[in-house]
């Protein structure tokens, strides 16, 4: 067990991603890319910039795929220790499942969100009010796909609330933005070996049973990409500095663009700012990438092609004269000469697309 004056993080990364779907097909959501990093590089480093270098991995779909892509994250200044689940245990389970590796006060992040959070500041309110358990609370526009969470003036919470349906029924705006700092003794009474709910059950019970709980609520960037729109958002977020992320991709910026090394550009070809171009990516003749592009590692962008506002993972192949906007496209995809791929389609690793197709969302 690490000392009690390691800080320690748990990441709940134990579903399968359903909502990012098709995308999660052949990878897992904690390292889906973006910026050609993977998602959990993010939360990893944010950690680490708020003096957290313990960090339990609650998972249990593609284990391997995060293996391969951070490993013990030792290069990321953390140490990464995966618990996995033999079968899913919820947000509750999974974090009990992981609860033997952890002791005093740690953050429990979900591992599909995207934030800026100054964690520094969330552990003081934690510690000065005497909170046992505080959440991130999160003001949004429209509430109803979210649970709600009400706090009184001192921001001692006073309950949750599920999806509202009805408009009488919205009495915050403020939601559970996925981050808490739990004392870890607290824990034990989260059942063990079985599937349970941090937010429907753990921290309801903690509430009616008089035990300190406050809502924390700054002002940070803030987004759940857990759905294809959200994810291609955030990435253009990160592009435009709308998020102060201790992250950047990987290369050298050049005139607003970042450009990883090992690749060719061809003459006449244009990198529109802000944009991402990874590294061993091929770009031809006369091609034009962004603005808002990635274009991933070992890609290859054909003469006259156009790709704008679109993200592109590893080793895509864009034919001649191609065109895509706005669109998600897989790992290994090959895209034929003078297609055009259209906003809003999301284009599964492997996929093909004919010569002169025309693809719209």
């Amino acid at each position: 067990m690490a000392s009690a004056r390691t800080l320690q993080a748990v990441i709940l990364a134990g579903g399968q991603g359903t909502r990012l779907r098709p995308l999660t097909l052949e990878r897992a959501k904690p390292v889906v890319p973006l910026l050609n990093r993977p998602l959990l590089a993010y939360q990893l480093a944010l950690l680490r910039a708020h003096g957290v270098s313990d960090v339990v991995l609650a998972c249990s779909y593609r284990v391997d795929d995060v293996r391969a892509a951070l490993g013990d994250a030792e290069h990321l200044g953390v140490r990464l220790r995966y618990v996995v689940e033999l079968e899913p245990l919820g947000t509750g389970g999974g974090v009990r499942n992981a609860s033997d590796l952890v002791s005093g006060s740690l953050f429990v992040l979900n591992g599909d969100i995207l934030t800026d959070a100054d964690l520094t500041a969330m552990r003081r309110l934690h510690e000065t009010s005497g909170s046992r358990t505080t959440i991130f609370l999160q003001p949004v526009p429209d509430p109803r796909q979210y649970g709600l969470v009400e706090a009184d003036e001192s921001g001692r919470l006073l309950g949750f609330r599920e999806k509202p349906t009805l408009d009488e029924e919205i009495t915050t705006n403020t939601i559970n933005a996925g981050i808490y700092l739990i004392d870890a003794p607290l824990l034990a009474r989260i059942p063990r070996g079985r599937e349970s709910s941090i937010e429907r059950e753990f921290f309801p019970a903690l509430i009616e049973d008089g035990i300190p709980c406050y809502g924390w609520s700054p002002t940070a960037y803030w987004r759940d990409i857990g759905t294809p729109s959200a994810y291609r958002a955030a990435q253009l977020d990160l592009l435009h500095g709308r998020a102060g992320m201790p992250l950047t991709p990987a290369g050298e910026c050049r005139d607003g663009s970042w450009i990883a090394g090992g690749g060719a550009v061809a003459p006449e070809a244009q990198i529109v700012a802000p944009s991402v171009v990874g590294a061993g990516a091929a770009l031809g003749r006369r091609c034009r990438v962004g603005p808002g592009a990635v274009i991933g590692d070992g890609s290859r962008i054909g003469p006259d092609a156009c790709v704008e506002g679109a993200i592109l993972w590893e080793r895509v192949e864009v034919g001649a004269g191609a065109v895509l906007q706005d669109c998600i496209v897989g790992a290994n995809v090959r895209i034929g000469a003078y297609a055009r791929v259209g906003p809003e389609v999301v284009l599964e690793s492997g996929a093909v697309v004919p010569e002169h197709a025309t693809l719209a969302g």
